[in-house]
């Protein structure tokens, strides 16, 4: 069933115009992350792609909502509201968490009838086959502030603020659960390019963790490695935006 645009919206954040046309990035947060993380993607790309950015349930505008605490659901819950964006190509970068999403949703595009992505990013994060179970879900709240803490993804400031941690902790949590306890599919695989980023120093991900990503797909699979941790992206976010650009708009740079 089609989508209405008030549902697309509840999901899918545009945050600058791009030209009619332009080649889709839809942006999928890490852990914890929200829709206005790839703000700043978007506003750098904007002459030249339109970036989407998911936001997930429990979060921001959305912290009412309940969170879904596991990736099969979520997945499909975001390809409901992408469905009706498949008038263009589209292609998806996702965080951590975001990136296992983006493979899940790539793969269900098909089957939805959708045409599959053009192009997968899977920045930060170990291949769908690679299992870590860390055990962040079980911690006391106070130890998974130290792990948001250590990964330098959150705004010290939220950290140090008990109402804002009261507000954010119930989807962190949900998202750590989603994340550790996901399994993937072996007899599924991609048919799209993969570019895998990580970062040199990230404790989540090894190189051979992140070589892994060419096992799921038939398409061809680039390694891009960069100085820095987990969020990595932040730190080199220049870098990471020239990949973006080279990808999926060539060599031209972006307009001013």
């Amino acid at each position: 069933m089609p989508q209405s645009a008030e549902h697309v919206e509840k999901w899918v954040r545009r945050f600058h115009p791009a030209p009619e046309g332009a080649p889709r990035l839809v942006c999928l947060p890490h852990a914890g992350g929200s829709a206005s993380f790839f703000h700043p993607v978007s506003r750098a790309l904007s002459s030249t792609v339109e970036v989407l950015a998911i936001q997930y349930p429990g979060r921001q505008d959305r912290r009412h909502e309940a969170a879904v605490d596991n990736v099969p659901d979520l997945a499909d819950r975001i390809l409901d509201a992408l469905q009706p964006l498949d008038d263009r190509p589209l292609a998806l970068f996702g965080h951590s968490m975001g990136a296992v999403l983006g493979y899940e949703v790539a793969l269900r595009m098909p089957d939805a009838g959708m045409p599959p992505p053009v192009h997968l990013f899977a920045s930060g994060r170990r291949a769908p086959s690679r299992y870590r179970d860390e055990g962040v879900r079980h911690l006391p709240d106070a130890r998974i502030v130290s792990e948001l803490r250590n990964l330098s993804g959150t705004e010290p400031t939220m950290l140090a603020d008990p109402e804002v941690l009261e507000m954010i902790l119930p989807a962190v949590r949900s998202d750590y659960h989603a994340i550790e306890t996901y399994r993937h599919d072996p007899g599924r695989r991609l048919d799209c390019p993969v570019t895998v980023l990580t970062g040199d120093s990230d404790p989540r991900v090894s190189l051979d963790e992140a070589r892994a990503w060419g096992e799921h797909t038939t398409g061809p699979m680039e390694l891009r490695i960069f100085p820095g941790g987990h969020f990595f992206l932040v730190d080199r976010n220049a870098d990471v935006l020239a990949v973006l650009r080279r990808e999926l708009v060539g060599s031209r740079p972006a307009v001013a």
